[in-house]
């Protein structure tokens, strides 16, 4: 299950304005940015020790980062934990009754498999469970 925090996903109205306070205020590396066009976001990643901070900017009105902003506004939007096979956390999570979002992995940034918890599992926090791209 899971082996760390492999990011914290902050939802945000643009990018270009939220990345300095995170580079230039706080003094994150900046590992650049990416769209993911199959959950209709860009998003940019900010280094912290072993974890990251990625922020999120919606690229659509019907994007689930877009409703999220329009419901809470700015700020946390989910946590992520690496897994080694994500596969096989998703089967046992669903053998142990875990409400999930997505049964089977799903691309997410930088090569990676993603898949979501469903927030009613996880004490209303939206969890992330991401694996590295074996390649």
């Amino acid at each position: 299950m899971p082996q760390k925090i492999s990011h914290i996903g902050i939802a945000v109205k643009s990018l270009e304005a939220s990345i300095p306070f995170y580079r230039d205020i706080l003094g994150m590396a900046f590992e650049g940015t990416e769209e993911v066009a199959e959950q209709k976001v860009r998003v940019a990643f900010l280094a912290i020790g072993e974890s990251r901070i990625e922020l999120l900017e919606p690229t659509a009105g019907d994007s689930p980062v877009a409703k999220f902003l329009e419901k809470n506004g700015e700020g946390v939007h989910h946590l992520a934990y690496q897994v080694d096979d994500l596969a096989a956390a998703l089967a046992a999570l669903k053998d142990q009754g875990v409400r999930l979002v997505d049964e089977v992995p799903r691309r997410g940034a930088h090569g990676t498999r993603i898949a979501f918890l469903h927030p009613k599992a996880s004490g209303g926090v939206l969890t992330e469970l991401c694996q590295a791209d074996a390649h």
